[in-house]
């Protein structure tokens, strides 16, 4: 019998699983294909902005999600290398969740049979050229067809490839990630630290009343893109860390900061994939029934604390379009020629691009340009960049303020 299927989802991360719970939260049934075998709940945590909090909330998991992460209410921004702080408010939601606890509770509240885990798609091809749709073939050799087909399987994407979009470009930075654990209670309260130098930034957010994630950026040499202590060896990685650390003349408290963190949970990356600006302005994100989501579409760097939340957002335009579409769903049966079922699909899918391209493209450019910000050497290239910055408005909190609309 033929594997035959109205929406199918690539990948089971963040995005996926949003896009799967906005089109159940419509009454639309879609298929998630995982390569692992398991769920993917690995990774640190994720800072989530107001805009990310409106998206959840139309998710349906936003009561829920808030009983794990309390409310950071203060920002403090240092320049320890000029002896200046700002103590500054937080007035709209900001909390930071555990990539875990936003994983499970995402793929509980889907229905039993929504994720096909241990399906790895190596190829994606058309039906035949009267029908949009695709063809997925699988590592093993066995093919499905789906009648809508949305990746969200990282930046390395297959489905991205398939649309004709470039592989995503690399920056070289060390990016250390990682969670501390106080039995007996943190002394930090709901205060976001923010710790500027020159080649680096450190950030410190409050998770629970016991637990902090902590991430440090550092512009290094490209030639370190490449170094394998990241994958291989977790205690040597450490040590280049710490290196690099001091070659920046990081506070003391920082590298302490690191030693004590959970050695289950550091995380040390030599380069940030990224999708450029203007290649989402530029780029093709559907082919007929097939379109990308999250970092399939718009992967980025960390420098603006909006990756997680853009896929958030995604998903529910994405599903909100297709509904209007078809509000009684994507039949799996049915004929997909002619004028009919494909072209409305097409259509609500061209709309949700069109919708999400210039929110991503702002986010691209102020994430991109903080990076670059981060590893300048030439002053030109510093003035560039901080004119940009300048113009986009970044501490007018923009994004946060940010709402996709109703599911």
């Amino acid at each position: 019998m033929e594997d035959v299927h109205g929406v199918v989802i690539l990948g089971g991360g963040i995005g996926g699983l949003a896009t799967a719970l906005a089109l159940h939260r419509k009454g639309i049934d879609s298929l998630v294909l995982e390569k692992s075998e398991t769920l993917r709940a690995d990774g640190i945590a994720i800072s989530i902005h107001a805009n990310g909090w409106r998206a959840l909330d139309s998710l349906g998991v936003g009561t829920e999600l808030r009983e794990l992460a309390i409310r950071i209410t203060e920002e403090q921004l240092v320049w320890p290398q000029q002896n200046k702080s700002i103590l500054a408010p937080i007035r709209k939601e900001l909390r930071c969740l555990r990539r875990k606890d936003l994983v499970e509770t995402l793929a509980k509240n889907l229905p039993a049979g929504a994720i096909r885990f241990g399906c790895y798609i190596v190829a994606i091809d058309t039906p035949d050229s009267r029908s949009h749709g695709a063809v997925l073939t699988t590592v093993g050799g066995s093919t499905m067809k789906a009648k809508v087909l949305i990746g969200c399987d990282g930046a390395n994407s297959v489905v991205a490839k398939f649309l004709g979009l470039s592989r995503p470009s690399q920056l070289p930075c060390l990016v250390i990630l990682g969670l501390t654990t106080y039995p007996k209670g943190h002394p930090f309260g709901s205060e976001y630290l923010h710790l500027l130098g020159k080649g680096f930034a450190f950030g410190q957010l409050p998770i629970t009343e016991n637990i902090v994630h902590f991430y440090m950026n550092l512009s290094i040499p490209s030639t370190d893109c490449d170094d394998p202590y990241t994958t291989k060896d977790s205690s040597r990685g450490e040590d280049y860390a710490l290196r690099k650390l001091q070659e920046c003349q990081c506070p003391a408290e920082i590298a302490e900061k690191m030693q004590r963190s959970d050695p289950e949970s550091l995380k040390i990356l030599t380069r940030i994939w990224y999708r450029p600006p203007w290649r989402l302005l530029l780029g093709r994100f559907r082919r007929g029934t097939v379109t990308v989501a999250g970092d399939a579409m718009h992967v980025m760097g960390p420098f603006n604390g909006q990756g997680g939340a853009a896929a958030l957002e995604d998903a529910v335009v994405l599903a909100r379009s297709l509904s209007q579409a078809m509000p009684n769903g994507v039949d799996a049966n049915a004929e997909m020629t002619g004028h009919g079922l494909d072209e409305k699909l097409s259509a609500a899918i061209g709309r949700y691009v069109q919708e999400r391209r210039p929110r991503v493209v702002r986010l691209s450019l102020e994430s991109f340009v903080v990076g670059t910000l981060l590893g300048a050497k030439s002053l030109v290239k510093k003035l560039v960049c901080r004119a940009i910055m300048a113009v986009l408005g970044t501490r007018s909190r923009f994004h946060e303020n940010f709402d996709c609309g109703r599911l």
